[in-house]
C-alpha cells in the first residue's frame, strides 16, 4: 500500500517524535508492507515536515529492525524475519518479567484494578474480532507493572523491541488468537495480588512465550 494520501498529519512541535511515531505505527499496521520502498519526497508530503525528521525517524527504525537502508539507494520496509522476531520476543519477554519483579513488592490496588480493567477490555475486543481494541488493551495491561517499576532503561528497550511483535500480530491475526491470554492475565493478577514475585514472573514469561509459535507462523504464512 502507498504511503497515504492525506497531508500535513505532523504538528510543528515534536517533529522528530511524531515523524517517528507515524512511520512507525504506519509500518506495524501493515499500512506500509514489507518490501515496500520509502522514498524521502513522500514521506515529507504526508508528514507535513522537513527532510531532517523523516532521515532522523527512519534511522531510529532501522536501530529498531523496522526499516532497511541501502546508502546511496534506498529504504525499504524490512520483510519479515524470524530469527529478528524470535530475539525481539525473547528480549520483550526478558523485559516485562523484569517489570513484574521490581514492580510487585510496590503494586498498589489502584494499579491492579487498572489491570483488571484492561484485560476487560481485551476480553471484550476479543469477542468483537477487534484487533486493534485488543492489542491496546494488552498493551495497556502491561504497562502497568512497566509504569510502576519505574525502570527508564525497561521503557526504553520495550520501546525499541515491541513494535516488532505488534507488526506481525496485525499482518496475521483477525483476533489476537488469544483468548487464552485472557485467563492468563487474570492469573498475573491474582499473583500479584497475592504478593507472590515468583509465581507473577513465572506466569509472565509464560504469557509470552505462547507468542512464538504465532509469531514464526506468520512469517512462514507472510513469505
Amino acid at each position: 500500500m502507498p504511503v497515504p494520501e492525506h497531508r500535513g498529519l505532523v504538528s510543528r512541535t515534536l517533529l522528530r517524535e511524531n515523524a517517528y511515531r507515524a512511520i512507525r505505527d504506519a509500518i506495524v499496521n501493515g499500512t506500509l508492507a514489507p518490501g515496500e520502498r520509502l522514498n524521502d519526497a513522500d514521506l515529507v508530503e504526508w508528514l507535513g515536515v522537513s527532510r531532517t525528521p523523516v532521515r532522523e525517524a527512519l534511522g531510529r527504525l532501522e536501530q529498531a529492525g523496522l526499516v532497511q537502508t541501502k546508502p546511496g539507494k534506498s529504504t525499504i520496509v524490512s520483510p519479515l524475519d524470524v530469527r529478528e522476531i524470535r530475539s525481539a520476543q525473547a528480549v520483550t519477554a526478558a523485559m516485562h518479567e523484569l517489570a513484574v519483579r521490581e514492580a510487585l513488592p510496590n503494586l498498589s490496588a489502584v494499579e491492579l484494578d487498572a489491570m483488571r480493567a484492561a484485560n476487560a477490555r481485551l476480553a471484550d475486543a476479543l469477542r468483537r474480532d477487534d484487533v486493534d481494541a485488543a492489542i491496546a488493551a494488552d498493551d495497556d495491561f502491561h504497562a502497568v507493572p512497566v509504569s510502576a517499576c519505574a525502570n527508564r532503561a525497561l521503557e526504553t528497550v520495550l520501546e525499541q523491541f515491541t513494535p516488532v511483535l505488534r507488526r506481525v500480530e496485525r499482518l496475521r491475526f483477525s483476533s489476537l488468537s488469544g483468548r487464552g491470554s485472557v485467563a492468563q492475565h487474570e492469573r498475573i493478577i491474582a499473583l500479584c495480588e497475592a504478593g507472590d514475585v515468583e509465581g507473577a514472573t513465572a506466569a509472565t514469561r509464560a504469557n509470552w512465550q505462547t507468542l512464538v509459535p504465532l509469531l514464526e507462523g506468520a512469517v512462514d504464512a507472510d513469505q
